[in-house]
């Protein structure tokens, strides 16, 4: 059976967890699985800027898929950045197997808000699912309710949905088996090229 595995990269709620493992195993159709294999970021942290460069976390991640792997997706705290962005949530590798984001930006204390734990759950799954697309060969879609439209900016994941919208359904059925709750949402889909990694 083909299956997500999950890899921690430092300490992440096993509610967060737990829920994304229920939630993609629905929407993809794969089992889920969290890994006990550690990964030491500390080779990816740029001491000036205080974040973690998410494409070399990427490549460490790589070989843990040697194995076979299906998917792998890491979700850390650690706040996340490529040298032309000032952060991004996440980051994947387009047609690849290894997905990485991060649930730093994406709780509200962040912001000087109270914790909302079910909210943080909602805009993991999002970006989760976001990534994941892209490891189907998905690239940003023009659907603002798609889980496939990009975020720059955390309200943006909050207009958008964890389904994708019909094309973006479309095009990635051929690579995994489809589930009824992957769904369909939005009218206007599309799509735009990509790197061969892709943030946000």
């Amino acid at each position: 059976m083909d299956r997500i595995r999950i890899l921690q990269i430092g300490d992440v709620t096993s509610d967060v967890l737990d829920h994304l493992s229920l939630q993609l195993s629905a929407r993809f159709g794969a089992a889920c699985e969290v890994l006990r294999t550690p990964l030491d970021p500390a080779p990816a942290f740029h001491a000036s800027r205080r974040q973690f460069h998410s494409t070399d976390l990427l490549a460490r991640m790589s070989s843990l898929a040697a194995n076979g792997a299906w998917r792998i997706l890491a979700v850390t705290p650690f706040d996340l950045y490529i040298p032309i962005l000032t952060f991004v949530f996440g980051e994947a590798q387009l047609n690849g197997v290894c997905a990485i984001i991060s649930t730093h930006r994406l709780r509200q204390e962040f912001y000087g808000l109270p914790p909302d734990a079910a909210l943080l759950r909602d805009r993991t799954l999002k970006e989760a699912v976001h990534e994941l697309g892209h490891t189907f060969g998905l690239t940003h879609c023009e659907d603002y309710q798609c889980a496939m439209a990009p975020s720059h900016a955390v309200e943006w994941i909050d207009l958008k949905s964890a389904t994708f919208c019909e094309l973006c359904r479309a095009s990635a059925a051929s690579k995994f088996l489809t589930a009824p709750s992957v769904g369909v949402s939005g009218v206007r889909p599309g799509s735009v090229s990509g790197p061969a990694t892709i943030p946000r």
